[in-house]
C-alpha cells in the first residue's frame, strides 16, 4: 500500500478502506481483541460469556474475514478462526505515511506563519 499510488498522495486502497470499516464497529473489535489472545478459537468460544448468538458472531466473523482479519480452518465439525496480523501492520503503515505528511504540511505553516 503507498500513499504516492497513482491515484494521488494520502489515498487509500480499497482493502485498507474495508479494514477501517471492518475495525469501526465495537463487536467486531472486542472479536479481534479476543482472537489476539493467541490461538484458534471457535464460535462457541467466541461468545463464551457474552450476549452474543452464534449468528451474529458468525456475521462479524465474516467481515473480519472479508478484510483479511481473520481466518477460518474447519476442525472435525467445528471452524477455528484466528486473527492474522498482516492487514493491521499495512494500517498502522498507511497511519504513519498520513502523519508524515501532516508532519510536513504543519511545517510548511509554521515556516509561512513565522515569516518576517
Amino acid at each position: 500500500m503507498s500513499l504516492r499510488s497513482n491515484a494521488g498522495r494520502g489515498r487509500a486502497s480499497g482493502a485498507t478502506a474495508c479494514l477501517f470499516a471492518a475495525l469501526g464497529d465495537e463487536t467486531r473489535l472486542l472479536l479481534v481483541g479476543r482472537l489476539c489472545r493467541g490461538g484458534s478459537q471457535s464460535i462457541a468460544q467466541l461468545t463464551e460469556g457474552s450476549r452474543l448468538t452464534r449468528q451474529a458472531v458468525t456475521k462479524h466473523l465474516v467481515t473480519l474475514r472479508d478484510a483479511s482479519l481473520v481466518h477460518g480452518e474447519r476442525r472435525g465439525r467445528e471452524m477455528l478462526f484466528e486473527f492474522t496480523p498482516k492487514p493491521i501492520e499495512e494500517a498502522c503503515k498507511f497511519l504513519s505515511q498520513v502523519s508524515a505528511l501532516w508532519d510536513e504540511a504543519l511545517g510548511r505553516l509554521k515556516s509561512f506563519v513565522e515569516a518576517p
